[in-house]
């Protein structure tokens, strides 16, 4: 479905205080360190005028080299309509790799490509039935206790009554406590759907770390643009494994 398809490429479509991505929209350039794992057992969804949506899964990164991270996202996804019967089922499951190609020691800014494959939904009425493909590059610049990093990019997204479309992002971090940081961002998407409409919403993000190798994460974004028709209110909620 719309929602699910459009929040799952948003969340990609993702330690310490410079640590960005999740919970937020926006994604961050800097990859999971070299032989390591950051692990995310994820829950997200969407309200707007005909129900609700959203998804359930693990969202799987390994560094596979200095600059390097290969992600795998498995989302089981749900829809509660207004009318009709609610459905849930396993949707698209992603595949991806982030490369950092400039540093902040070189020019003042992390820069990263990330490409994200969206493999057909093996459930029907849920997530798309055919590939997408989302080409985003993402920046950051990190001072302090401060990060702030965004970008975007656009989905290649053509079949059924889908289309093409584009999303934009930028998100601003501080790190207030040596285990709590809490950031804020806004997100612009044109239409995914033929027909449809674009959304601009702003978000609030949480993240406190219970030790070096859990951490909590948690973020709401209230919809702004149409929000009656793509999204009143959004969120995500996480536990991240790092090891």
């Amino acid at each position: 479905m719309r929602g699910v398809l459009a929040w799952s490429a948003a969340l990609i479509l993702m330690a310490g205080a410079a640590m960005a991505g999740p919970p937020y929209v926006s994604d961050d350039p800097e990859p999971t360190d070299y032989q390591h794992y950051e692990i995310y057992s994820f829950t997200d969804g969407s309200t707007a005028r005909d129900g609700t949506s959203g998804a359930s899964g693990i969202d799987f990164n390994y560094g596979a080299a200095p600059d390097v991270q290969l992600t795998a996202t498995v989302p089981i996804a749900y829809e509660i309509p207004t009318e009709g019967n609610n459905i849930a089922g396993l949707s698209n499951i992603e595949l991806a790799a982030k490369y950092r190609f400039l540093h902040q020691t070189e020019i003042g800014w992390d820069v990263a490509f990330f490409p994200r494959v969206f493999l057909p939904s093996a459930s029907p009425r849920l997530g798309e039935a055919h590939a997408s493909l989302l080409l985003p590059l993402w920046l950051e610049k990190d001072w302090g206790d401060w990060s702030t990093f965004g970008g975007g990019g656009c989905v290649i997204n053509r079949g059924d009554g889908s289309q093409n479309f584009c999303q934009a992002s930028w998100a601003l971090t501080r790190q207030f406590l040596p285990d709590l940081q809490l950031g804020a961002e806004i997100v612009h998407q044109t239409a995914d759907q033929k027909g449809g409409r674009a959304s601009t919403s702003v978000g609030v993000g949480l993240r406190y770390d219970i030790s070096d190798n859990y951490h909590l994460l948690a973020y709401v974004a209230p919809g702004l643009q149409n929000a009656a028709e793509t999204a009143r209110c959004s969120w995500y909620a996480s536990v991240l494994f790092t090891f």
